[in-house]
């Protein structure tokens, strides 16, 4: 990755992040869609890393990450989340806040300095949204989890993993004092309403948009 460009490194970790919560491959219209940017434009880049031995690819087939492509990316998930985390303990930022700052600074920190940050840190296992941080060597610690939305009605777990994806949401779920950790209990939505009710510890019930509960990985 010492000769990648910033956006080649975008492309290989929105790959990457397309399939480390579903099975379902990325497609070159769906990774145009996530970066929003012209079909045309991925075509190019997808042949570039296809040729570096980053990405295997067929004309109008899904993209997957090659064994070095895999490890380019998580080296990519591992500095923005690290920042991610960084910007929040030691710097006062919002779990809200911190995506678009480390969105920028992902691409310019050096290895010294993301190894002393992690050091700094304790290394930690998890981004403030729960995201797994990978390791150096690429391998990622991830429990089974499964979506909120798709969960049935009494199904107890832990809050494992809020995506950052709304800003809005996020800031929502800390009102209702929903994050990493929180252990939840799904309960029948009341009446005909499509909200998702769930339990907290305490006995308090919060109720949930689907926009919510589709961004909220429990423990399977």
């Amino acid at each position: 990755m010492k000769q990648s460009t910033p956006a080649a490194e975008d492309y290989l970790k929105t790959i990457y992040g397309h399939t480390e919560w579903q099975p379902e491959p990325i497609t070159p219209s769906v990774l145009a869609a996530r970066l929003g940017i012209a079909p045309s434009s991925v075509t190019e880049m997808v042949k570039k890393l296809a040729a570096s031995g980053l990405l295997r690819h067929v004309p109008y087939g899904p993209l997957t990450l090659t064994p070095a492509g895999l490890l380019a990316a998580t080296a990519v998930v591992r500095r923005h989340r690290l920042i991610e985390t960084w910007l929040v303990r030691d710097m006062g930022y919002h779990w809200d806040e911190v995506h678009e700052e480390a969105e920028i600074l992902e691409h310019s920190i050096s290895d010294r300095l993301l190894d002393a940050m992690d050091a700094r840190l304790d290394r930690p296992a998890h981004d403030p949204h729960g995201d797994p941080i990978p390791a150096a060597d690429g391998s990622v610690a991830r429990e089974p989890a499964i979506l909120l939305a798709q969960a049935t009605a009494g199904h107890s777990g832990r809050v494992l993993r809020i995506s950052d994806r709304d800003s809005a949401i996020l800031r929502d779920l800390a009102a209702d004092s929903i994050g990493p950790g929180s252990a939840l209990t799904v309960i029948e939505p009341p009446g005909t309403t499509n909200l998702l009710c769930v339990r907290l510890p305490d006995g308090q019930i919060r109720q949930l948009s689907p926009a919510a509960a589709g961004l909220i990985w429990v423990s399977a």
